[in-house]
């Protein structure tokens, strides 16, 4: 099993996850969120990115105002940089690119071990080990055809209801 939590991982990856890993560590993004426990999440970890995926990284903030300060202080300079909030969430986004990337920071007042989305790329992982490189191909193809990540299981694995909740479950 991948270590999420430190994405050493990234280097011996695909040629896409060096790319990353060199752009995170180079502009020190992970660094610069070190108080915030961030995890780099969603499909380039996995490896079922597809040509315009983003970077997620996700965060655990308690103090909302703080965060975008110091997040507006450390990469507002950088290209389309933008704040929004997420209300479903209970959230702030802060998005921005460096090169190529688009670069989506979600705080959330919640351990980013615990945070949907650091727990659907775990389950999505282990399914992804269990059902081989065809399975893996279909979602990609699935992605590409405009579906979001866990729908894209949830069809793939016959799952009805909601996906994002539905998927859970089955690491229960």
């Amino acid at each position: 099993m991948i270590n999420f939590l430190d994405i050493s991982y990234l280097r011996i990856g695909n040629e896409k996850q060096v790319k990353v890993y060199q752009i995170l560590t180079a502009n020190k993004v992970l660094e610069k969120l070190a108080a915030y426990k961030p995890i780099l999440v969603g499909t380039v970890p996995i490896n079922i990115d597809i040509e315009n995926s983003d970077l997620d990284i996700i965060c655990d903030v308690s103090d909302r105002d703080e965060f975008v300060d110091q997040l507006t202080a450390v990469f507002g300079s950088h290209q389309d940089f933008f704040v929004s909030e997420s209300p479903k969430f209970d959230a702030i986004k802060v998005t921005f690119k460096i090169e190529d990337f688009e670069i989506e920071i979600f705080g959330q007042n919640k351990p980013t071990t615990q945070q949907n989305a650091y727990l659907h790329m775990l389950i999505e992982y282990k399914l992804l080990l269990e059902k081989g490189e065809e399975f893996r191909q279909e979602i990609i193809s699935l992605k590409k055809q405009g579906y979001k990540t866990e729908p894209a299981f949830a069809k793939l694995l016959g799952i009805e209801g909601n996906a994002y909740e539905e998927l859970l479950k089955l690491d229960a």
